[in-house]
């Protein structure tokens, strides 16, 4: 069984030689996901390229504007952490649409993925670590606007806080934001999200899962809700190059499908975000990533096994 994921070729810029985020990681991700073949009708959904009028319901229109002009003040992109040149803010309008995409193609069939996103640093007036736009803000409020929501959840499992989300919802009542980090990681100024999980240095896979699910039993009683968007960072990791926590490559796995499943037994949408990963080595960091899809994956496969089961005890009765 398939479900849909979505892909622009534009999520990769190009960046110096040596630069410190992995670009590539995108590309590779997709080739990875079109070589499962769970692909729906065997192709990704294309996002358009995210408009001025979306940007700016998260985002101060001046910020949207410098972005889309590429004049954005040089202290900002220190910021940022990217040169500010046309085909990096192509490629954020383009991940921020992805993750648009996303989030109405969950409503449609219960479950999406981009294969980008998860940019939390991003806060209305300014972008940060890595992060243009904040693409989970961002689809949220154009749901909202167009009235398919009313409340979501934001549950971002980023070895970094989500300072960025917090702050765009900060005082929403119509958005709780749940962030498992971290303590002592990027940012250094964190901004308190409606449910924060601060957690030491060198955690292993069983103490982090000990932590995850009180935070989610948390956040879900302060429901409901009409969609959760899973930030699924595998910068947890313990060989990741900017992460402080020891989680196993099993343990990332446990936890989406630990995140996936209380989801869907609450009956919601979800839609899956890449979230942070930084390595060299491309391929590794790839195959990291594409967990997130191939535990969705796996979890439509069983509950379409459960269902043909109890189908055929039914018939048999």
């Amino acid at each position: 069984m398939s479900f849909p994921i979505v892909h622009h070729p534009a999520y990769c810029a190009t960046l110096p030689d040596g630069h410190r985020f992995p670009m590539d990681k995108f590309r590779a991700v997709a080739e990875i996901l079109r070589a499962d073949g769970d692909l729906m009708n065997g192709t990704f959904f294309k996002p358009r390229v995210a408009p001025f009028e979306w940007l700016a319901l998260a985002h101060d229109p001046a910020y949207v504007d410098a972005v889309l002009d590429c004049r954005v003040p040089d202290r900002i992109a220190r910021d940022i952490g990217f040169p500010m040149k046309p085909d990096v803010a192509l490629r954020a309008r383009c991940a921020t649409a992805g993750t648009v995409l996303a989030g109405y193609l969950a409503l449609s069939y219960g479950m999406a993925a981009n294969t980008a996103g998860g940019s939390h640093h991003a806060r209305r007036k300014q972008g940060a670590g890595f992060c243009v736009f904040n693409d989970v803000a961002v689809a949220i409020r154009v749901m909202q606007a167009d009235g398919v929501i009313d409340r979501a959840l934001v549950i971002d499992l980023d070895v970094h806080q989500g300072d960025g989300t917090a702050e765009i919802f900060t005082g929403d009542p119509s958005v709780f934001t749940l962030s498992l980090h971290a303590e002592k990681n990027y940012p250094m100024q964190k901004v308190p999200s409606s449910l924060d999980v601060a957690l030491p240095d060198g955690l292993d896979d069983e103490g982090y899962l000990e932590a995850l699910a009180p935070a989610m039993e948390k956040a879900f009683s302060a429901g409901p809700f009409d969609i959760v968007f899973f930030n699924a960072g595998v910068d947890p990791w313990e060989g990741d190059r900017l992460g402080r926590l020891s989680l196993t490559r099993e343990g990332l796995l446990r936890r989406n499908r630990i995140v996936i499943d209380r989801v869907r037994r609450q009956g919601l949408p979800i839609a899956g975000v890449l979230g942070g990963g930084y390595s060299t080595d491309i391929s590794e960091l790839a195959e990291r990533h594409a967990g997130l899809h191939r535990t969705m994956a796996q979890a439509l496969r069983q509950e379409g096994q459960s269902s043909a089961a109890k189908q055929s005890q039914l018939i048999r009765f």
